[in-house]
């Protein structure tokens, strides 16, 4: 009895094992973006609390309102025509860069590493902007 109650579960464990796996590949596509900031492209800003930096607006049109609730952005600069990237939010040469996006545009922001002045960029930069579809 013992025998057969072992091979009944063996065929059972088999049968259930023998599922076939389903694998879901992801249907987004993510889009990379290039754009060259020169010095003279940076603004002062200030914010609400006074606080003070450089900005610069990239427009960005794929960026809608749906992609900017859902979809997510990556930003990364270099300083030797693309050889490198540095991925923001970044500390470099003393100047602490960060960004923010909304539906249309992505905004760089550069201040001092400690925050306390704002400081406008003194080379060009490329930036590679990453455009990170999602499926909510």
């Amino acid at each position: 009895m013992k025998k057969v109650l072992t091979i009944l579960t063996c065929v059972i464990l088999l049968a259930a094992s023998s599922c076939t796996k389903q694998y879901i590949s992801p249907a987004t596509t993510n889009q990379t973006i290039y754009a060259n900031v020169a010095t003279t492209d940076w603004t002062l800003y200030t914010d609400n609390n006074g606080s003070k930096s450089y900005e610069v607006p990239i427009k960005i049109d794929l960026v809608d309102h749906t992609f900017a609730q859902i979809g997510g952005i990556i930003v990364a600069i270099s300083y030797d025509g693309g050889a490198t990237y540095e991925q923001l939010p970044e500390v470099y040469a003393n100047l602490s860069y960060s960004y923010t996006y909304s539906a249309g545009n992505v905004t760089l922001f550069a201040q001092s590493a400690d925050g306390t002045a704002a400081v406008q960029p003194t080379l060009p930069i490329k930036v590679k902007i990453i455009l990170v579809d999602s499926n909510g």
